[in-house]
């Protein structure tokens, strides 16, 4: 009955929340709009398969960030700090996540949550440890998460490992997707409504402050990142 009144409250709060969100940000989405199609190569926006609940796939929709034939060119499917391959406008959008925004549109339609593992690509899930990969999506992916907060620096720690002459896949199979199994693990162990009203103020507390280490401190039980 509690996780049945739980699934009932973080639906209704999903479906509220990107209402609301949707109609106060079309005033911005629309000027975004219109400069990426007059900048870059003229995509508004990016879809691509990714797997949500149950393992079914969904389109992801994103702002263009980059140019269209990136997974093609450079590192495929893993975006560097400073990546050649994001175009003028892409790099603001990414930094302050804004090109994350067309996803409330995901969570509308109920293929996604405001809180959850991220929605990955085929590849990518399957660098998720065995034992991981059966129950990650047993909850509904979601805009953030313990994963996103915890890897924020994501971008700048693979730069890193290239510029020190590393595999970047297998530092993805190795190390982060492991680590990344584990906080999806960990929070599916402790989800409440509450854990989800925490890790969205510390999702938005982590882009004003992006050094900020303030989930050591509320979540004193979370795997701890060795790497």
């Amino acid at each position: 009955l509690k996780s049945q009144m739980y699934k009932f409250i973080k639906r209704l709060f999903d479906l509220i929340v990107s209402f609301f969100a949707i109609s106060i940000l079309l005033p911005i989405f629309i000027p975004i709009s219109i400069a990426l199609r007059f900048s870059g190569e003229g995509e508004i926006f990016f879809l691509q398969d990714r797997i949500g609940r149950q393992g079914k796939y969904f389109k992801l929709y994103k702002f263009a960030t980059m140019i269209k034939n990136s997974p093609n060119i450079g590192t495929g499917t893993v975006t560097l700090y400073n990546d050649p391959r994001v175009l003028p406008l892409g790099g603001f959008l990414r930094r302050t996540k804004i090109n994350e925004l067309p996803q409330l549109f995901n969570i509308f339609f109920g293929r996604m949550s405001v809180v959850g593992p991220r929605p990955v690509m085929r590849i990518s899930f399957e660098a998720y440890p065995n034992e991981v990969q059966k129950v990650i999506y047993n909850v509904t992916p979601g805009l953030t998460g313990i994963g996103s907060i915890i890897f924020r620096d994501e971008e700048e720690l693979i730069s890193e490992v290239k510029n020190n002459g590393g595999d970047l896949w297998e530092f993805y199979k190795g190390k982060i997707y492991p680590f990344k199994g584990e906080l999806e693990m960990w929070y599916q162990s402790n989800n409440s409504f509450f854990l989800d009203l925490q890790l969205i103020f510390m999702t938005a507390w982590v882009i004003l402050v992006p050094t900020s280490k303030l989930y050591e401190k509320w979540f004193k039980d979370l795997p701890k990142r060795s790497f």
